[in-house]
């Protein structure tokens, strides 16, 4: 009898199967109820006790082996089945693929990192939590200064000297610290201020700001280099500098681009002027070359900066400056075709 059965445990090595219906047959056939390791388990009590114990590892050889044979043939037959359903028909039409979009404030953000790079400019970032020394006074705002009131900032209430940064000027501070001249890189990111919430305005947006610092460098550099920027962005060339107020440079200038006055649009957008504010720029004032322990007798630059958003909202038309953050997917499925 135990040759018999191990004769079974033979054959139930040897099978192989290519159907669901030979694995079932085989499965009936040994492990069913009226299977024969059910039949041998019932010829049990007829076996001599000298035989027993070698007759019941027989058996429990011969069920373990036919087990494992039929989930080993299931598992290889369902394998074989995903694969052809995967790749055995190539005509078959392919699940659709839904195209995803960039948000306009990357798009730009990426086109204007691209128009500078291709300059010299490299791209440097820094914290948005950030100390008093390099969000002001390292920039030329020394405590007690009337110029902070220019910008309504968020304090972290726990510690006074600690804010949420309100532009990334304090980049450029953390970067002439670790960096030695010649320095030309621009810094984009999200900036804070205190201010209310409306369609022109928010309590947070973003900037990309540049800084060029060498020798001999002048004025003259800064308008060529705006002059550069404007016409890559824009498409437009002619533009003017008028005079303003930065605490960090001196002289500063407010930038204009000549829109034009081709379409109702271009009259409500410039007030009727053609002339389309875009950014502020400067020579870095001395004091913060100083801050920074560049030698203003031997170094001169130039910095400059400008709203992410706002140029987003100019380029694609976007009337509520609100819908940029509310990730609305309807506005931002618009964006879909942009790279």
């Amino acid at each position: 009898m135990i040759d018999k059965i191990k004769e079974y445990i033979s054959e139930v090595e040897e099978f192989s199967a290519k159907t669901k219906e030979e694995i079932e047959t085989f499965r009936i056939k040994f492990s069913g109820k009226k299977g024969l390791v059910n039949d041998f388990f019932a010829e049990f009590r007829n076996i001599a006790n000298d035989q027993k114990k070698e007759f019941g590892q027989a058996i429990n050889a011969l069920k373990v082996a036919a087990e494992d044979k039929v989930r080993s043939l299931k598992d290889e037959l369902e394998s074989k089945e995903e694969e052809k359903g995967t790749y055995g028909d190539l005509t078959r039409p392919s699940e659709p693929i839904t195209l995803g979009s960039r948000h306009p404030i990357s798009l730009v953000k990426n086109q204007i990192i691209d128009i500078f790079s291709r300059i010299g400019f490299n791209v440097s970032e820094g914290p948005e939590i950030e100390d008093d020394w390099h969000n002001f006074t390292a920039l030329n705002l020394p405590e007690y200064h009337p110029a902070r009131d220019m910008q309504d900032t968020f304090f972290i209430q726990t510690d006074p000297d600690i804010l949420l940064r309100t532009h990334t000027s304090s980049v450029q501070v953390r970067y002439m610290e670790e960096n030695k001249p010649p320095i030309r890189t621009i810094s984009p990111g999200r900036v804070y201020r205190n201010e209310a919430i409306s369609a022109r305005s928010h309590c947070f947006f973003h900037q990309v700001e540049g800084l060029y610092i060498d020798k001999d460098v002048s004025f003259a550099d800064l308008k060529q280099t705006l002059q550069y920027f404007t016409t890559e962005m824009f498409g437009k060339s002619k533009i003017r500098l008028r005079p303003s107020y930065f605490p960090f440079t001196e002289p500063s200038a407010e930038v204009d681009v000549y829109w034009g006055l081709e379409t109702e649009t271009d009259y409500k957008m410039t007030k009727g002027t053609g002339w389309l504010e875009i950014m502020g720029c400067g020579m870095v004032d001395p004091n913060v070359l100083k801050n920074c322990n560049i030698d203003p007798e031997e170094y001169s630059g130039f910095a400059f900066g400008m709203g992410i958003d706002r140029i987003a909202l100019l380029l694609y038309g976007i009337s509520d400056i609100r819908m940029l953050s509310e990730n609305d997917v309807r506005f931002l499925e618009q964006f879909k075709s942009a790279l």
